[in-house]
Parts: C-alpha cells; sequence; structure tokens
C-alpha cells in the first residue's frame, strides 16, 4: 500500500508539474485564455470511466516521473535541465491524451481527487486493479 501511495503522490506532482509547464509556456499576450483559472470539477462531474483513465494515466505518469528526476540530477547544466523537462512532458502529456482524457480534464481530476478522500480512495482502488 505505502509503493501505491508513494506512485500515486509521484503521479500527482507529475500532473502539478505538467500543468505548470503547460501554462510557463503558454505567452498570455497571445492567449488571453491562458491567464484564466482552470475549471474545477466536483466529484459529480467525474465518471468511473474518467476515474479509471485516470488512475491509468496516473500510474503511467509516475514512471515517467521517477525516471525523469533521475536524469535531471544528472543533468549538468541548466540548458540540459530544461530539455530533459520538456521531454518529460511531451510524454506526459502524451500518456494522458492516450488515455483519453485532456490534460485540463487530467489536471481537474488530480484536484477534485486532491480535495475529495473517498474519490482519492476509490482512484487508489482502480490503479490496484488494473
Amino acid at each position: 500500500m505505502k509503493r501505491m501511495t508513494a506512485l500515486f503522490s509521484a503521479a500527482l506532482l507529475a500532473a502539478g508539474l505538467m500543468g505548470v509547464q503547460a501554462q510557463a509556456q503558454q505567452d498570455p499576450a497571445q492567449d488571453p485564455a491562458a491567464t484564466q483559472q482552470q475549471p474545477s470539477v466536483s466529484a459529480e462531474d467525474i465518471s468511473d470511466q474518467q476515474l479509471q483513465q485516470f488512475a491509468d494515466a496516473s500510474q503511467e505518469i509516475a514512471v515517467i516521473s521517477q525516471e525523469y528526476t533521475q536524469r535531471l540530477q544528472e543533468a549538468e547544466d541548466e540548458q540540459t535541465q530544461q530539455e530533459v523537462r520538456m521531454e518529460a512532458n511531451d510524454k506526459m502529456v502524451e500518456v494522458v491524451e492516450d488515455s483519453g482524457l485532456d490534460v485540463d480534464t487530467f489536471n481537474a481530476i488530480g484536484q477534485a481527487i486532491q480535495q475529495d478522500p473517498e474519490m482519492m480512495q476509490r482512484v487508489q482502488e482502480m490503479a490496484q486493479d488494473s
């Protein structure tokens, strides 16, 4: 159970980093929507299918996060670190999209889960079962 919690925490951290990087890459002057906050979703708005997609993607993102955290620590300069971050971000976005969710929905579910312990428990159980 500790391993699952650690993986899940890493996935949420990775999801949060992905959102921060995606926002940082947008130029608010070119995209007025980039300055708006991401809409929040409640537990009632999230289907079981979306939770399963989130759980599956989170497990893959946790693996990517671990791999790229090590590579980031081994990077020798800022330029290399930025390249590693961009590559990790691209892979995480691909995993989310391959799961059937978009990045905004994935991040919104992640935020909802952080505020709803029962939903977090359901996602952890879904991740264990898959």
